[in-house]
């Protein structure tokens, strides 16, 4: 899994944690964004910096700012091995 699906994976399952089942059907409907929730796989297509960026506004529609919290410490320690230029602005 390459580094923003593993970023992805990382967030849907922190907010699975706070919101329940709602946070993989939230990150289904995100365009570019395949998720097998059951085994825990997240592929990306597309721009993958604007994907997982459109999987945090979804978060952050629902709950505001204090979702988009969740999601940067979702990706804590990956995140910290990510330059500045790699990171989603979202996330930052």
């Amino acid at each position: 899994m390459d580094v923003y699906s593993q970023l992805a994976e990382s967030i849907i399952s922190k907010q699975e944690t706070v919101i329940g089942p709602i946070a993989v059907e939230r990150a289904k409907v995100v365009s570019g964004l395949t998720v097998d929730w059951p085994n825990h796989k997240v592929s990306i297509t597309g721009d993958e910096k604007t994907v997982v960026d459109d999987l945090v506004e979804q978060y952050k529609a629902l709950f505001g700012q204090i979702s988009v919290e969740v999601c940067k410490e979702a990706v804590g320690r990956l995140g910290q091995k990510m330059s500045p230029e790699q990171m989603p602005a979202s996330l930052r």
